[in-house]
């Protein structure tokens, strides 16, 4: 594993998301030369998939603890039922 990648993996779902929002304001701008371009969407790209992996696992601990008609823990209803 690379250090970046070991940088990511050790990052809070918060600390991730802020840095690809700044990353993505970043390259939003237009002023980030081509290499350091590639570089940064890399990272975002990663930052992304952490991001992505942490709100599944969090979501899989809110269906384990979720309570039932009874207040029982049990069931798994969906977590935004539109």
């Amino acid at each position: 594993m690379t250090d970046a990648a070991s940088d990511i993996k050790s990052l809070s779902f918060e600390e991730a998301l802020k840095q690809l929002e700044t990353i993505v304001r970043e390259l939003e701008q237009g002023n980030v030369p081509l290499e350091r371009s590639i570089d940064m969407y890399e990272r975002g790209d990663a930052l992304r998939k952490h991001c992505d992996a942490l709100l599944k696992s969090a979501e899989a601990k809110v269906e384990k603890i979720q309570l039932d008609q009874n207040g029982a823990p049990g069931g798994t209803a969906e977590l935004d039922p539109q």
